[in-house]
């Protein structure tokens, strides 16, 4: 049976349905979510239909997003408890307020005295249970504002460290002033963090250039819908709308993004 044989799946969204996406990059886990939810709403001819994401990828970012609906979204947290793996590029000699490329560099550092010796320490120093300072540019509310809006005004916040765990850390190139990784986590861990905390244990500076969700728990993202396909999907496919009446999620973003 070639690959063009293999059925679509068959999905009951209003009842409950998980779905595996490749998040693209320049979109925010809203956006994405949005534009399901839109596509649903008209495809089914419903006023309302419940759906949610599992674990925030920046809109950087690419990869794996779980995306639930209807009673599915009950399970979101089971999901969002999962070990996450990823993939990226760490850029040093510089930094940025929001620890990636996202933001213009603020400092320079000297990358001359990395040497392969020093890079193996650092790493080492990131492998298992670890304390993490939340990056200001995040959505972790402190007296009930995002960081991020106080970030964007300028201002900051003391933030207590976190316990995360890091249970692989792999250098897979290394060509300064860019050292590519894989990292497998645990939930609550901010891969902007490491790379900053990594540029700090080198005597320098870094920060996320690129980054990829490749996994969430057994998860993979190469068995994950490309977005375009899945709209596609929604708009062609016969799709149920048996089950009962979802409350809406309310929108974020411009589901016709």
């Amino acid at each position: 049976m070639s690959e063009d044989d293999i059925p679509l799946p068959r999905y009951d969204f209003l009842k409950g349905a998980m779905l595996l996406v490749d998040k693209p990059k320049d979109w925010t886990s809203f956006d994405v979510v949005n534009k399901i939810r839109h596509k649903l709403k008209k495809r089914l001819n419903v006023k309302k239909i419940k759906v949610g994401h599992a674990g925030t990828l920046d809109p950087m970012a690419t990869g794996l997003l779980i995306v639930c609906t209807g009673r599915a979204t009950k399970s979101i947290q089971s999901y969002q408890d999962l070990r996450k793996a990823y993939t990226g590029t760490m850029q040093f000699g510089a930094t940025t307020p929001s620890f990636d490329a996202e933001t213009a560099e603020d400092a320079h550092f000297p990358i001359q005295h990395i040497n392969a010796e020093l890079i193996e320490k650092a790493r080492l120093q990131f492998l298992g249970t670890i304390q993490q300072v939340p990056p200001m540019f995040s959505a972790i509310k402190v007296d009930g504002q995002p960081l991020y809006k106080r970030a964007r005004k300028g201002e900051t916040k003391q933030v207590d460290p976190r316990e995360v765990h890091i249970f692989d850390f792999e250098l897979t190139r290394v060509e300064l002033p860019e050292i590519d990784f894989k990292v497998t986590c645990s939930k609550g861990t901010y891969i902007r963090a490491l790379a900053n905390d990594f540029g700090k244990a080198l005597g320098s500076g870094a920060y996320l250039k690129a980054l990829r969700r490749t996994a969430i728990g057994t998860y993979q993202v190469s068995d994950a819908w490309q977005l375009d396909d899945l709209v596609d999907y929604i708009k062609h496919d016969e799709l149920t709308k048996s089950g009962a009446d979802m409350l809406n999620v309310e929108d974020q973003s411009n589901p016709d993004r």
